[in-house]
């Protein structure tokens, strides 16, 4: 299964919709596009992860590393997921007290 990256901007957030799985092989490409958007300037993020069916430790590394990168320039990485399965994750791994978890884009907007 392949990663999927969209990117849009919302009132003035940008939003990155991931698709797919977030594994050790996939994982680089997500850590690139948000290492390419917070060099570009942008520190205020949004990853939807409404369409992915799997995320692992090397997946959760790099939400962790984004988040880092944002906050390095006082910014923000929200999160979008409503999925048990991966919310799950977050709270075995203590990361749902890192990250602020939202269950819709709008959610995150209007946060």
């Amino acid at each position: 299964m392949d990663l999927t990256l969209t990117t849009r901007e919302t009132d003035g957030r940008t939003i990155v919709s991931v698709g797919g799985e977030i594994d050790v092989y996939t994982a680089p490409k997500l850590r690139d596009k948000i290492t390419e958007l917070v060099g570009a300037g942008v520190y205020d993020l949004i990853i939807d992860m409404e369409a992915v069916e799997f995320l692992d430790s090397t997946g959760l590394g790099v939400l962790v590393g984004g988040l880092k990168k944002v906050r390095a320039n006082q910014g923000s990485l929200q999160l979008v997921c409503t999925q048990d399965r991966l919310l799950k994750i977050f709270r075995i791994t203590g990361l749902a007290k890192v990250f602020v978890i939202h269950d819709s884009v709008e959610a995150a907007l209007a946060g």
